[in-house]
């Protein structure tokens, strides 16, 4: 794989900081970022269309609203077209797409209860901490990886978190 799709959600700049620093890596590894607009479902249908055109190409989709909305119409179109996807969360996966690496969320609602019981005995929201995520989670589909025609590395699947056959 040369060239990498990223699903951007137009008019949000809550990516901006994870496409920069896509951009500052893709050098580094030989990859040619390319971004496919993501404003509604003919937008990301016209756009996978026309980057799956080319060859050697996968795709990233990020954490975004649109992303989840369309979530089963980004994975049906990337297994029509070929393209191995790399996804945020694993509930992308269990529904046919190739791997997904991000934040586990029972982890984080199991947080997020902590921090409402702080506040129930009295703490200030304010004076709380922001969390970020410290426990991810690796999903990877098998079904998906053989239909790609791709072989997941054993010592890849033994980190896994969820295997789906």
């Amino acid at each position: 794989m040369t060239r990498v799709g990223v699903l951007r959600e137009q008019g949000s700049s809550g990516g901006i900081g994870f496409w920069a620093a896509m951009q500052g890596a893709a050098p580094s590894l030989g990859m040619e970022l390319r971004p496919i607009g993501a404003r509604d479902a003919p937008e990301i249908e016209r756009g996978i269309a026309a980057f799956a055109r080319g060859p050697n190409g996968g795709m990233i989709v990020p954490i975004g609203g649109l992303t989840i909305t369309y979530r089963d119409l980004i994975s049906t179109l990337a297994a029509r077209y070929q393209l191995p996807a790399v996804y945020p969360f694993r509930y992308f996966v269990t529904t046919g797409g190739l791997l997904s690496y991000g934040p586990d969320l029972k982890d984080q609602y199991r947080r997020a209860a902590g921090y409402v019981d702080r506040i129930l005995k009295g703490e200030k929201p304010a004076d709380l901490p922001v969390q970020a995520p410290n426990k991810y989670e690796l999903a990877i589909n098998l079904k998906t990886a053989k239909a790609l025609g791709i072989d997941i590395p054993s010592t890849l699947l033994a980190r896994a978190d969820e295997v789906i056959e």
